[in-house]
């Protein structure tokens, strides 16, 4: 994989471009995804944003989030787009595996194919250009990093502001992370100075769900919330069924995994969730606790340092059962 800057002189001439990125987009995702796409639009390139499914109502205010194309939904279109565009970008995801069944469809196409992440492990023999570098706090901030280095600061309006501060907002814990830098608040700085109003865009990410979410929020502190303080660790168990009770949808169950490390003691917080096809895991820790290895041998996944995602083809009970059973071998780590 070649470094990005070597792709800058193929972005002289105008490209067919689409900007993919993992599905379920969050705020990072389609903040880095839009950002960069109003960037290039600017530039004279054919812009288009494919995501690989649905994604959380709360990110439908970013500016030109309603031009985002579905690639579930809209598959005919999306691939007709895919197969005639020039470069392909890839961001906030380093494996093609990471898009569901857009895989394939990616892992087939002949363009030049970029990738942008902050991820570890990348599967960088899938990409012509691009750059991986887990040191930095989101694919928003490698979006502002990669304007820079073109020399076209100039170019980021209000627009482009709100969607890189999206990102560097949601994967920093509103900058509460050890990957909020230095260098995350010289971004902000700028940003601010080019008339970002940060307030409306805490308020777009923020307070903007359904009252069921707030409910729901409180039913699984109350009674899905395990608490194994000999471990230092927190457990949450949702069901299906708990799902379905509160009308739970894409985006309503981020953030959640974070709320038991306001407990004295706790260093690693573990949530799963029983999706029916799969039991998906995600992890939190604080300190010194590798939740991307643990992720990685345990759970079939991966992700950052103190924050990694995972599965399990067992059952609810099962996946349960093991994971405390893992945690005891873990506890002089955590």
């Amino acid at each position: 994989m070649k470094p990005i800057s070597a792709l800058f002189p193929s972005l002289l001439t105008p490209q067919k471009v689409v900007i993919t990125t993992h599905q379920k987009p969050d705020a990072d995702a389609m903040g880095s995804s839009l950002s960069l796409a109003q960037y290039l639009s600017k530039k004279g390139h054919e812009v288009t944003v494919i995501a690989p499914t649905n994604w959380a109502g709360w990110v439908n205010w970013m500016p030109g989030a309603a031009t985002v194309i579905n690639y579930e939904k809209q598959k005919e279109k999306a691939d007709v787009i895919l197969d005639n565009s020039t470069i392909l970008f890839c961001l906030d995801f380093n494996a093609f595996s990471r898009t569901k069944t857009m895989a394939a469809k990616l892992t087939q196409l002949t363009c030049t194919k970029v990738l942008i992440d902050h991820h570890q492990d990348p599967a960088i023999d899938s990409f012509h250009f691009g750059i991986n570098d887990t040191a930095k706090s989101s694919t928003c901030e490698m979006i502002y990093d990669l304007i820079k280095e073109a020399g076209d600061l100039s170019l980021i309006d209000v627009p482009i502001a709100e969607c890189i501060y999206a990102g560097l907002v949601a994967d920093t814990g509103s900058f509460r992370f050890a990957s909020a830098h230095a260098g995350v608040h010289t971004i902000v700085v700028d940003l601010k100075s080019r008339g970002l109003d940060h307030g409306k865009i805490h308020e777009g990410l923020y307070d903007n769900f359904l009252e069921n979410r707030l409910r729901f929020i409180g039913y699984v502190l109350l009674h899905r919330m395990e608490i194994l303080y000999e471990y230092n660790t927190a457990l949450i168990t949702i069901s299906n069924s708990d799902l379905l009770k509160f009308q739970i949808k894409t985006g309503d169950i981020d953030g959640l995994v974070n709320y038991p490390h306001s407990i004295q003691g706790i260093k690693m917080v573990a949530l799963v969730i029983d999706r029916e096809e799969e039991r998906k895991w995600s992890f939190r820790s604080k300190g010194s606790f590798d939740c991307n290895t643990f992720a990685q041998t345990f759970f079939e996944g991966g992700g950052h340092f103190n924050a990694a995602g995972g599965k399990s083809s067992d059952s609810l009970d099962k996946t349960v059962a093991r994971f405390k059973e893992i945690i005891k071998t873990q506890s002089s780590l955590i």
